[in-house]
C-alpha cells in the first residue's frame, strides 16, 4: 500500500462535491456535462473535480471525439478499503477482548467489586 497514493485518496475524497462525484459514477460511465447538472457549480469547476479525481487515481477518462466520458478506476478504492480493513480488525479484537473481559467480570462478581476499588 502506497502512502502517497493513499493519502492522494483520502484528499481527494474530503471533498463532498468528489464523493458525490464518485457516487454518481458509481451508475456507471458519465460525460463531464452529466455530472455538471446536478449541482450549482460551473463546468470548469467540475473539471477540476475530475482532475482531481483522475490524478488521485479514483476515476478514469477516455475521449470519445469530443466527450471526455470518466468512470470510476478498477480497484480504486483498494488502498482506502486496505486501510481500513487494518483497524476494521484491531477494532474487531479490543472488542472481542471487551466482550470476554465482560463475560468474565458477569459470572464472577466479586472480582468485578474488586478491580472497581
Amino acid at each position: 500500500m502506497s502512502a502517497a497514493r493513499l493519502s492522494n485518496a483520502f484528499s481527494a475524497l474530503s471533498d463532498p462535491t468528489r464523493r458525490a462525484i464518485l457516487a454518481s459514477l458509481a451508475t456507471g460511465e458519465k460525460t463531464v456535462l452529466e455530472l455538471c447538472r446536478p449541482f450549482t457549480v460551473s463546468q470548469p469547476a467540475i473539471s477540476r473535480h475530475l482532475r482531481v479525481l483522475e490524478e488521485s487515481g479514483l476515476i478514469t477518462r477516455r475521449i470519445d471525439g469530443t466527450k471526455r466520458p470518466c468512470r470510476l478506476a478498477p480497484n480504486a478504492m483498494k488502498d482506502v478499503e486496505q486501510w481500513l480493513d487494518m483497524f476494521r480488525r484491531a477494532l474487531e479484537a479490543n472488542y472481542g477482548r471487551l466482550d470476554a473481559l465482560l463475560a468474565e467480570n458477569s459470572s464472577n462478581p466479586t472480582r468485578a467489586k474488586k478491580e472497581k476499588k
